[in-house]
């Protein structure tokens, strides 16, 4: 039992004790003390006020007289208005860090024996462009919720679903057998994910070009987008790749092997991966058969063009499209098939799809009709719906080719962190390979922390100068802290300082020294905080708070200069504490911490 679980526990009995409220622990709610009051834990005592028949400061000053006597380690008590401030003596801060502060795992759980799995699906790109920066938050909020998931016990698989078929992967085989004159990677030099992307965008350049001609013509907008020669011939690529024709098939494989081959680099340089990849070309089919056994149960129905849909106004939506009149799948339809292909996979307690807010509907719908065909573990599926990130200049479109790239921004970013890195000195006594590898966690560092700091609800805008910057709330705040600590406990190992707690410590603390203790005491409740709210935010500000304390109590406390040798070694004890939480927790955002800097 933790402290606030221990507290909580006592506060109900001494409720019933004194005023006969029945009331169970696990609904009283405990906060941090504010700063200007003295204190470690606060009870809101108006709720217990008009049972009690007493003002709020008597009651406060009952309960906290109760719970001092029944527990120890409760050193004492004020009452501010409404307000039981609870101070917890130094003894049992103390005390943790001696148990503690030598566990490499602190604040991370282990999964439980036989606990099914959880899979998260994030990345799930088209092969007919590169990574941008659109799918970095993506794939970042994806292996980091995988990471806390897993920090908080549960049996996690991350799963990646590759959208390897459509009309989008059409238009860039089109374009390219029109325009490509035969060019490949090797070729040009590109990237495969690139060369394809440059096809994609010539597609639309030539599209739009198509339809202008035609609308000049006097044909409306609409019949002019449906009716140009190259949407058209797009369309009868697609169909024939359904039939299964051996030349459309053979263009598909080589342009998506140069697109995996591209993709492949980009995940190694972000550090992200997966336990298994799925492929649409591989699951539509699955899709298709769920869309027959509907309609063979009533649940879907064909209009009379041929087309099926699922009629979802009982539900208070619309009807929904499952397969085109001309029997081609929607993306809903490969969807159907992925659901039931990856519960039978894994079994899985939860399938969490790590998917931007537009497609909020989609996934309301596919619960739904995962539902109808009836599948009692549609309500197992959760959509962690996050926010677009935006730029200065607003938003990206991949078929106009105004979208940050994923390469290029990381390439900018360790540019970048070189240039920043030599302006504080921060590199002057590593080799050119430490200083390479320095400046690539620096840079991946900053990316990753600046997206991940952010609500995943919210949209954010990107800045890449702020997300380096070494001061304030980035990645390499953080990064600099750890090793600025490590540093002091190489010192302090080579002058031979003695870890001499044995169990327990006898120091008496100063208040930053407490503020630190009282930060890392925090990190096992923030870390399933965190899991139960899928935010990898609240552990990128756990982790500033943390470094934020360090620097406080490193600023105005003598560490290897404290004469005292077991105050020393406490306090060497403490930094090494400290380097291990923000090791562990930076890894659950997928950061690597430097030992120097």
């Amino acid at each position: 039992m933790n402290i606030t679980e221990t507290l909580t526990t006592t506060v109900a009995a001494v409720l019933k004790q004194l005023y006969g409220i029945e009331q169970s622990a696990d609904s009283i709610v405990l906060q941090d003390t504010r700063k200007e009051f003295r204190g470690d834990y606060t009870l809101v005592v108006f709720p217990y006020v008009k049972q009690a028949r007493k003002a709020p400061e008597a009651v406060g000053a009952e309960i906290g007289e109760a719970v001092k006597a029944a527990l120890p380690l409760v050193a004492g008590y004020n009452v501010v208005k409404g307000f039981l401030n609870l101070e917890i003596a130094d003894s049992y801060w103390l005390q943790f860090v001696a148990e503690k502060a030598a566990d490499g795992n602190f604040g991370l759980s282990t999964p439980a024996a036989e606990s099914a799995p959880v899979v998260v699906e994030y990345s799930s790109p088209n092969t007919n462009k590169p990574l941008h920066l659109g799918h970095i938050r993506n794939n970042l909020l994806g292996w980091s919720v995988s990471q806390l998931l897993t920090a908080a016990g549960a049996d996690v698989r991350k799963v990646n679903l590759v959208n390897d078929r459509g009309i989008h992967i059409c238009k860039s085989m089109l374009a390219w057998l029109r325009y490509g004159n035969g060019e490949t990677p090797e070729s040009s030099g590109m990237k495969g994910d690139h060369l394809v992307g440059k096809y994609y965008v010539e597609f639309d350049k030539h599209y739009k070009e198509e339809v202008k001609q035609l609308m000049e013509s006097g044909v409306e907008e609409e019949q002019a987008k449906r009716e140009a020669p190259l949407m058209v011939e797009a369309q009868s690529m697609l169909k024939r790749w359904e039939e299964g024709d051996k030349e459309v098939r053979a263009l598909w494989e080589k342009m998506n092997g140069w697109v995996y081959a591209g993709f492949d680099e980009t995940y190694a340089r972000l550090g992200v991966g997966f336990d298994k990849v799925y492929y649409e070309s591989q699951t539509y089919l699955l899709g298709k058969e769920l869309v027959q056994k509907g309609l063979g149960m009533g649940v879907l129905f064909r209009k009379e063009d041929g087309s099926v849909w699922c009629d979802l106004t009982g539900d208070g939506l619309d009807q929904k499209l499952l397969l085109r009149k001309d029997g081609t799948s929607v993306y809903m339809t490969q969807d159907l098939g992925t659901a039931l292909l990856r519960h039978n996979d894994f079994g899985a307690e939860r399938l969490i799809y790590v998917v931007g807010n537009e497609q909020d509907y989609h996934f309301k719908v596919l619960k739904l009709i995962l539902g109808k065909l009836g599948f009692s573990w549609a309500d197992k599926v959760y959509h962690l719906s996050y926010g677009m990130v935006e730029l200065p200049n607003g938003k990206m479109k991949s078929r106009e080719g105004t979208v940050v790239d994923a390469d290029d921004l990381i390439d900018e970013m360790e540019k970048t962190a070189e240039e920043m890195s030599r302006e504080h000195g921060k590199n002057d006594d590593l080799s050119d390979e430490e200083r390479k590898h320095l400046y690539h966690i620096l840079a991946l560092g900053a990316l990753k922390y600046f997206i991940l700091k952010v609500d995943p609800t919210k949209n954010m805008l990107f800045n890449p100068a702020e997300s380096i910057d070494f001061n304030g709330n980035t990645g390499p705040f953080i990064q600099y802290t750890h090793a600025r600590i490590r540093s002091i406990v190489r010192k302090a190992e080579e002058s031979g300082v003695k870890l001499t707690g044995n169990g327990e410590w006898k120091v008496m603390m100063t208040e930053k020294e407490r503020g630190v203790v009282k930060a890392l005491h925090a990190l096992p409740e923030t870390v399933m905080a965190a899991a139960a709210a899928y935010s990898p935010a609240m552990i990128a500000n756990y982790a500033y708070e943390l470094a934020k304390a360090f620097n406080s109590f490193y600023q105005d406390t003598p560490i290897l200069r404290e004469s005292d040798e077991q105050t020393k070694a406490f306090r060497v004890q403490l930094c090494a504490f400290v380097a291990n939480a923000l090791k562990n927790t930076m890894n659950i955002l997928g950061i690597e911490v430097p030992e120097r800097m």
